[in-house]
Order: C-alpha cells, then structure tokens, then sequence
C-alpha cells in the first residue's frame, strides 16, 4: 500500500512510499487526547506497536514510550481521566507488594524484597508499556536471515563512580561479572581490520554545502593527536581558515587559558560557566567554531554545550584543557558526574542489546519459566516466554500494558495496613491490594498516582524534568557503502539525528554480528531535541513536548533523508536498502542531573529528589530519579533503598 504522506519526486527517491514495516502514522500527542474516550486506547491494547509479530523485541516503527503507554497518566495530569473512566472494579487479588513499573528499578525492587521477606512472597509488578526493562529495551532485528541485537534505550554497566556493593552484589548474584565477561567479550571489529575510520558530515543548512569528510583525527583525552593530523582533517573541511585554525588550536595546543590562578580556582571556574563560554570567552575562537563542538554533550547530558558545564566537558574529554595542569582531583566545586569520570568510574560492560539483558536476567531470577535459557551467556539469545509472565499461579507476576492510576492507602497513611492500587486495563479499570507499594515509575509521574502525597514532596518530584532522547535504529540489506567511503561512522552536528554508526558488539551466548560488508547490519542512529538558549529543564521539557507529537512518518523521512545524503558517494539507496525502522522514543529519558548553571545550591538533604524520595506511609519511592542521576547502578541503589524503607518499623 502507498505511502498516503508522499508529497514528492524525493520521497519516492528516498523510499517514503515502501511497505517496510506496520507504520505508525498517528501523531503520539493526537492520541493522548482524543483516544480517551476508550479505556482500550489508553491501556496500549489497540494501538498494537507495528512490526514484524507480537513478540515485543522485536516490534519495530514507534517504539520507547509508544502510543498506548502514556495516555492514561497525561489524562491525570490533565484532570480528566476519573471523569471518563468510569468505576474501577476490585479484582481480589491481593499481594506482598505491587512495584508500579518493570524497568531496572521495578525488577530490582522485586528481587530485594523477596530477598528481605523471603521466596513466598507474592509481588505484582504493574507496566505502562507492552515489554518489560524500562529503559533497558531490546530491539531484535531479522535482516538476510541473520539475528541482530541492538539496545534500544540503556547501553552499558557504567558509572562515574564505583559500583555499590548492594548493585555489585545483585549483578553477581545474576552471573554478571563485569571484567570476566569485558575481558572475553571484547566484540568483534570487522571495520578496524577494513581500515575504516570515523567521519564528519557537514550538511549546507548548517555549514553552507553537504560534505563528508572521512579520517577524523583520533588521539588522547582533553584533545591531541599526532600533529598536524587535525590541520590536515580541517583543510578539508567548510570551514574559514580562521576556524580552522582555532579548532586546531583546541585540539592540538597546549595552552593554559587561565593563566595565574590556582587549580582549585580553574574549577571553580570552569564549573560556573558552559562549555560555549569557555570556547568564546575564555579560549577566545571564532564563533564558527562553536557548530562543530554544539551537539557533543547532547548524548551524555542531553543539552548541548550552552547548557554544559566546561567542568563536566573537560571530564568527558573534551579538547581545551590540555594545558591547564587539572588533575583528576574532587573537590567542593567538582559535580557527581566530573568527579567520577576524572577519577576513572566503574567498571564498563555492555551486552549485544545493552542492559535488556539485565532485565532479562533480573526476569529469569523472578519468573524462571519465562527464559528459556540458564546462564549469563545464552541470555543474548535466550527467547522469552510472555505468556508466563502473568499466570495465576505465579508468586510473581508481571501485567504489561497496565498503566497504574492510583496508589492510596486504606485508611490513615501514618497508621493503614494496606494499600490499594488502581491500574487501566482494555476492559476498564481495576484495583488490587497491597501490604506495601513501591512505585519505580518516572517521579514526575508519582504526584499524579498518590495525590496524598505531602505538598512539598509533590513539588520536589515536579522539579526532577527528565531527559528527552531518541535511539533510531535502521535495518539495512548490507554496508558496503560504508566500506566504499571508508568509514564506520559519521557525526552529523548540525541534522536531525547528531551520527550514524555502524552496530558490531560482542560475540556472545552464539550471537554473533556481522562482519562483511555484505552482509546486513543495524545502524545506530541519536537525537536529543532540546532548544539551545533556554535553561536546562526547560529545555528538556521543550524536548519532550516536540517528541510526544511527532509522528513515527517524520522521523522515518528525516533518517532516509540523512542516511542518503551522508552515504551518498557510496552508492547508498535509501529506497533499495533500508528494510526496517525503529525509533525508540524517551520523552522521559534520562534522570535529571544537578547542573550548577541553573540549579541553585540545595542544602544537605534538600535536593529534589532526596525530598521526592521519602517514604509515605507503606509507599516508597524508587527509579533513578531518586538519585538524580541516570545510571544502571543507580536504579539499582534506589530500588534497595525503597525496599529496606518498606521493612523499617514495619
């Protein structure tokens, strides 16, 4: 069937009218609103994801935050959702706890509270969308016969700081043992034995003509490289010779930009302005220069560098500070996330689909029916079993596709025993009962399931705005376009996805992912939308609302877009060679980060999210929000925490 939103000679070109996959064409915010009427909209179940079957992983077209998994809170935040839904009916059933949400923290807080209670327990978990792992999502693709695996959301066991020994013990208890599995799962590098290299893409609506530029110089962190290599990159490049200059300054010149003061007084500085000024003001380059660097943060603190602390980018190992003698010390001016990677972090690992296979891992140790494999290596590749995911008979269960509305206690916060829970189901409402209640769900979220909450703990939770991102995966037949340029992948600053990137992980459980050009392959591909100039949380927030009404159509015409005008020296036919899509959507991405920039010094224990996180009566507080932070461990710590909270003075 043709696409009914050609309206070009060049959609055709790019392919906008192949029957590729179950598209979903319905604008995600149009659904919000006018689907409300029918309690099965909102619950996901008759807006099933597009793709290739039911089984979830593999779904592709609108993925993350999917039609069906938002509407019923956007309804309670808009006060109109107890008006249509009708009485909510009492399905008896009543249980140790119930845990509102199945990502990392949701499936860590039912395995610390059967860990506290013991194995009998009986412990729902309640899932706004139709897979389980949050965050951690897998996105299974079926290209020339061949299994590949890409993360859709959370990618690797990392952190800025060493891992606790409540979320190191809980990945050993599964079979993680993160340097073990490093050490002999290097994964595969099919394009270093090609000699492909990195590239950069410049596109004529940012730079003033479309030109690829293959061979971007590698070299130490805070910049470097052999010299003269980023002289010669940058001569090819659109640049003015005066930003090239400066650009190769920042990159290969050792030069102290504050000069006289004390290391302690560079922090403090570089701590207190962005990244941006520290280009214009302090390094003082052409403002040409600032298009090159603008998107660089965006993928790790979803801001670009208008919004980045210089402190946190000379952590991460951006070029300009090669010369200014900062050592990897703390100190008072030092944010979580700078401290942590410039003492080195946590151990890192990531498996062919990323921290799913955690997920995976924390299901097999709740519900081992559901996996059809047993050790740490074939859970890659291991099939799930969903339909025992929910079976009557289970101590626990997990419900996908129940977004929960309510959590109440029975009586007096400070003195009830019990708590009741009210989920959407496609045939209404319907509550269950609880001794306890952990909700690992988005704490932006929380205030709308227990309106009971104290008013100031409700305002701290509104604060916490999460981090908008998008993970597009793309399908092709083969990369030989890739090897006839020479390169494994391109940043692309100033498009509408910020890179590409060719897709190899490890071989591991018999997974095993391709190695020649002709064979299929999965490209990764990154957006972050936030608006330059706002501060932080506003423009996340800006970010959010520009992806929830976005259609899966525009991303689809914007990929093919950009794929065909990066890979075009290749030979790349976006309408011949791209075979599937998936956008994995995160309106509610990462948790938020302090940023000194715009967030004022709270005192000890006056955070946000040390306020959002208080325990209310037999309810508790979980997810990575709680600790300001979007990290696996993280998610992990927090759900402990929510857990012992629920045994204190019980």
């Amino acid at each position: 069937m043709a696409n009914p939103f050609r309206t070009s000679a060049y959609d055709h070109a790019l392919g906008m009218d192949r029957n590729i996959t179950r598209r979903d064409f319905v604008n995600g915010m149009a659904v919000g609103v006018a689907a409300f009427g029918s309690l099965k909209a909102v619950s996901g179940q008759s807006t099933p994801a597009p793709g290739r079957g039911n089984y979830p992983p593999e779904r592709t077209g609108l993925r993350g935050s999917h039609p069906g998994s938002f509407e019923a809170v956007h309804a309670l935040r808009d006060g109109t959702f107890w008006k249509n839904a009708g009485r909510a009916v009492n399905t008896g059933e009543t249980y140790d706890l119930v845990v509102a949400g199945a990502g990392i923290s949701g499936l860590s807080a039912a395995y610390f509270y059967r860990q506290k209670a013991g194995p009998s327990a009986r412990i729902l978990i309640l899932e706004n969308h139709d897979d389980f792992g949050g965050h951690a999502k897998r996105n299974e693709f079926h290209l020339g016969g061949r299994l590949q695996l890409v993360n859709g959301g959370t990618v690797a066991i990392d952190s800025p700081t060493p891992y606790s020994r409540e979320a190191d013990g809980l990945l050993k208890s599964l079979g993680i043992e993160p340097e073990t599995l490093a050490a002999k799962y290097r994964g595969s590098n099919p394009a270093a034995a090609l000699g492909l290299r990195g590239a950069v893409f410049f596109d004529k609506e940012t730079f003033g003509e479309d030109r690829l530029v293959v061979g971007t110089p590698g070299g130490r962190r805070n910049g470097g490289a052999n010299a003269g290599a980023w002289k010669e990159f940058l001569s090819r490049t659109p640049f003015s010779e005066q930003v090239q200059r400066d650009i190769a300054r920042l990159q290969e010149d050792s030069v102290d930009y504050m000069p006289g003061l004390k290391q302690a007084e560079k922090k403090d500085r570089l701590w207190r302005m962005s990244y941006r000024d520290f280009l214009l003001k302090v390094a003082k380059v052409d403002p040409g220069v600032i298009p090159f660097y603008q998107t660089r943060t965006q993928g790790e603190w979803g801001v670009g560098i208008d919004a980045e602390p210089a402190l946190d980018c000379w952590a991460q190992g951006m070029p300009g500070f090669q010369g200014m003698g900062l050592d990897p010390g703390g100190g008072p001016h030092m944010s979580f996330t700078a401290a942590g990677y410039a003492n080195g972090g946590s151990y890192y690992f990531h498996f062919p689909d990323g921290n799913a296979s955690i997920a995976r891992l924390l299901l097999r140790s709740l519900i081992p029916e559901a996996v059809d494999r047993r050790s740490v290596e074939d859970i890659v590749t291991a099939k799930v079993d969903y339909s025992r995911l929910d079976r009557k008979d289970g101590l626990v269960r997990i419900r996908l596709n129940s977004p929960v509305v309510r959590a109440r206690h029975k009586g007096d916060p400070s003195s009830a025993r019990e708590v009741e829970i009210a989920y959407v189901t496609g045939k209404g409402v319907r509550t269950v009962t609880a001794r306890a209640c952990v909700l690992a769900c988005w704490m932006t979220v929380a205030p709308y399931l227990c309106p009971e909450l104290p008013a100031r703990q409700k305002q701290a939770m509104h604060y916490l705005v999460k981090v908008p991102l998008v993970y597009s995966r793309v399908g092709i037949r083969n990369w030989s376009s890739f090897a006839k340029l020479g390169m494994s992948g391109a940043s692309s600053p100033g498009m509408y996805h910020t890179g590409v990137n060719l897709n190899f992980g490890p071989e591991m459980g018999g997974y095993a992912p391709p190695k020649t050009p002709e064979e299929s392959m999965v490209l990764t591909m990154t957006k972050t939308p936030c608006k330059p100039g706002l501060p932080v949380r506003e423009q996340h927030k800006a970010g959010r609302a520009e992806l929830l009404a976005t259609s899966f159509e525009t991303f689809e015409r914007n990929i093919r877009d950009q794929l065909a005008r990066i890979l075009k020296g290749g030979g790349f036919d976006p309408a011949r060679d791209i075979e599937a899509i998936t956008v994995n959507r995160w309106p509610h991405g990462y948790g938020y980060e302090y940023n000194p920039l715009f967030d004022p010094d709270w005192p000890a224990g006056e955070a946000p999210h040390e306020i959002g996180r208080q325990r209310f009566g037999r309810i508790t507080i979980a997810n990575s929000d709680a600790a300001a932070t979007a990290y696996t461990d993280a998610a992990i710590n927090q759900a402990y925490r929510a857990v012992n909270e629920l045994f204190e003075n019980a």
